[in-house]
């Protein structure tokens, strides 16, 4: 019997250890998403803007490239846009836009719009934040916006 208990104390001990084992891995990121890389966000896309509340505010074409050179945003009737890739990180790439003569605001220019882009599905989804050059209190415009990949 003397020998029994500290086998049975060592296995109890295994078996206790095993599930905290577990949740360290889980913890580590097996479901994590995959790190986005640009090569996935590559091509053109059409995308619709719209304000917090879900209302449609302007549609443009965002032209990504697989680095961070390159990539333009056209608005319908206007010659292309710099678009300058910030940051990329996680599921998520960052962009910055501006300035620019504002297509929501006559006789107003944009100072930047600063974006946060995320693949979902075959989707480009994110949040925008376009600074005004006003001092009014619309000179801040939050929003979202959603595209799909053109042919």
């Amino acid at each position: 019997m003397r020998r029994l208990v500290p086998l049975l104390c060592a296995a109890a001990l295994a078996g206790c250890a095993r599930p905290d084992q577990q949740a360290v891995d889980s913890a580590a990121g097996r479901n994590a998403p995959k790190p986005l890389a640009l090569a996935d966000v590559a091509g053109r896309w059409r995308m619709r803007a719209m304000n917090t509340n879900g209302d449609s505010l302007t549609s443009y074409e965002l032209a990504a490239r697989p680095d961070t050179s390159g990539w333009t945003l056209t608005f319908r009737n206007r010659p292309p846009l710099p678009v300058r890739v910030v940051a990329i990180a996680g599921d998520s790439v960052v962009t910055e836009v501006g300035p620019y003569p504002s297509v929501l605001q006559k006789n107003a220019s944009v100072r930047s719009i600063r974006a946060v882009n995320r693949l979902h599905g075959d989707s480009l989804v994110g949040t925008f934040r376009a600074v005004y050059d006003t001092r009014g209190p619309d000179s801040v415009l939050y929003g979202r916006h959603v595209g799909r990949r053109s042919p």
